[in-house]
């Protein structure tokens, strides 16, 4: 599954980045890498939710939750578990786009016309984002037995997370609001660090971010566990 996965990922990242002509490096004909970084979060949608889905929802389907909760092992100790093992599946879907990088430095006139200070601070970035994904894949996991379901569920809340509070901040009951909104919401944060800005409080934002959503899956799941 997370092989399959992972290659729709890439296969969908190469499309677009190179291929599209909408969206390829090639058409735009500058040597920086920012489109690629403005279309990952909505891949990355679709990939961290297709990762965690099956953490909770099919081990209680298939009954086999029943053992690892008998198990020697806290609650933390299993949702942490399963959170890491799907933010190494992020960074395997991740290393193979370097290959972008060096491609386009490569192709830049002069050689290594590309600004890698920006590039780096973009990948601590998705790392961040996709660590947040994750966070939030593994409560709707958790919500339920049906994996299409926390796929969905997952789906709508890492989309919400990351462009609602901004579309809900342009309605003009909430202008008195709109900044508060704005900074709410995931895309302010992930688009401040990959200008390559390393903020403590986007820092801060994400980390606060995937421990919500952890402790709410550590609530989910002692409650059912009880």
């Amino acid at each position: 599954m997370a092989y399959i996965t992972i290659g729709i990922f890439l296969l969908a990242c190469g499309l677009m980045f190179w291929f599209f002509p909408d969206t390829s490096i090639l058409e735009y004909g500058y040597a920086e890498m920012d489109g690629f970084f403005s279309l990952v979060p909505y891949l990355f949608m679709f990939l961290l939710s297709a990762i965690t889905m099956r953490s909770f929802a099919e081990e209680r389907k298939e009954g086999t939750y029943v053992l690892l909760a008998t198990r020697p092992l806290t609650d933390w100790q299993i949702i942490l578990a399963k959170y890491l093992a799907c933010i190494v599946l992020m960074l395997f879907s991740l290393l193979p786009t370097l290959v972008y990088y060096y491609s386009i430095a490569q192709l830049g006139l002069p050689k290594n016309n590309i600004d890698t200070g920006a590039v780096i601070g973009s990948y601590i970035g998705l790392f961040l984002l996709g660590s947040t994904f994750a966070a939030i894949g593994i409560f709707a996991s958790s919500l339920t037995n049906n994996q299409i379901i926390a796929f969905a569920v997952s789906l709508f809340l890492c989309f919400f997370s990351y462009s609602g509070f901004d579309s809900i901040s342009r309605i003009g009951a909430f202008q008195s609001v709109e900044m508060t909104l704005v900074d709410l919401g995931i895309s302010v944060h992930y688009q401040s660090i990959s200008r390559g800005v390393l903020d403590t409080r986007d820092a801060i934002y994400f980390i606060t971010f995937v421990g919500l959503f952890l402790g709410l899956t550590k609530l989910t799941v002692g409650g059912r566990k009880w």
